[in-house]
């Protein structure tokens, strides 16, 4: 069974039809408030790229890209995209953005290898956003700046929500607190990664937690990220305290992208050198594409979110165990 929390006592806060509603309005909202806060132009992005390209995010390493060969092809492999982070960079450059410009495009993904919980599901939607910035941006600064709009523009559409939904109790605060991997461990020695986040966001419960990534002083990195497109000094995700649950809900992964130094230095530590010899290693280590800043942003988790619900499975069509889809049956938790 799939480590699923119910509340007790659950009660969605809409019914089916609403429920519907609301997700096309949050997702409307959204976009129009991100794109606004960051200057984003949307674009088309592809549900697939082909494996020898290097384009496809690695996660962790670890976990297995669903792919298919194409005849048409000569039999190359294409693989479902994990996530946009290398392919948007590469789009920046062909489409010819500028500084101060970036893009955003909706990504669906499969992620076969999720542990599935309250949180996690094998399809995978979120907002992929990208944006070209100069080298004087690179520091943590420029990072909280982005953050902070990206967490007002959370808020404003929390917001409106409100309004159309006034059944809907949600009360977000814009006021980021940030921190450090490190001050975490600190923080809290004796709890693991997971634990420490909802430490902390029960005390803050807006926070941006960042350089994510390098080993901390235990020897553990405090979450896995891939070497290749986020800087591990530069980047950060950003939570929230989700009242149902009673817990901490990562909304956005995002970062400083890695420039020429900091890929070289990163595919080192994390023995990942083969890598040197793909398309997109060898421009950006040729810099041959634009400096930016970039994430992702979950669609389903931002619903699940403003409106209070207790499962991911609520907001999204995905597939669960039988245990989960019982449990969740008997507890009034409505599973898409």
């Amino acid at each position: 069974m799939s480590n699923v929390l119910i509340p007790e006592n659950y009660k969605a806060p809409l019914d089916e039809y609403d429920t519907q509603r609301a997700i096309v309005y949050i997702k409307d909202t959204f976009q129009q408030e991100l794109s606004k806060a960051l200057n984003l132009k949307r674009v088309s992005a592809p549900l697939f790229v082909m494996e020898a390209s290097g384009l496809n995010d690695n996660l962790n390493g670890v976990e297995r890209p669903v792919s298919f060969d194409i005849p048409a092809l000569g039999g190359a492999e294409a693989q479902v995209v994990h996530s946009l982070a290398k392919w948007k960079r590469f789009a920046l450059k062909r489409y010819d953005f500028r500084v101060g410009n970036g893009l955003y495009t909706d990504m669906n993904a499969i992620r076969r290898d999720e542990e599935l919980d309250n949180y996690h599901s094998v399809y995978v939607d979120q907002w992929d956003w990208e944006k070209v910035i100069t080298r004087q941006n690179r520091n943590p600064e420029f990072l909280k700046l982005i953050v902070r709009s990206i967490v007002d523009a959370i808020c404003n559409t929390a917001d409106r929500v409100k309004v159309h939904y006034p059944q809907v109790e949600i009360d977000l605060s814009r006021e980021v607190s940030f921190v450090t991997t490190q001050e975490l461990e600190d923080l809290y020695p004796e709890l693991d990664s997971h634990g420490r986040e909802n430490a902390y966001l029960k005390e803050h419960p807006t926070a941006c937690i960042m350089q994510i990534g390098g080993a901390l002083k235990s020897g553990k990195p405090h979450d896995g990220r891939a070497p290749d497109y986020d800087d591990w000094n530069l980047n950060c995700d950003i939570l929230f305290w989700h009242k149902t649950l009673s817990r901490a809900m990562e909304i956005s992964s995002m970062g400083i992208r890695v420039d020429r130094e900091s890929l070289d230095r990163q595919l080192t530590i994390a023995g990942c050198d083969d890598r040197r010899n793909l398309p997109f290693h060898k421009m950006l280590l040729n810099d041959e594409l634009p400096l930016t800043i970039g994430g992702g942003i979950g669609q389903s988790r931002l619903c699940l979110l403003l409106l209070g619900c207790a499962h991911i499975g609520e907001v999204q069509s995905s597939v669960w165990d039988e245990e989960t889809v019982a449990a969740c049956e008997a507890a009034g938790v409505r599973l898409l």
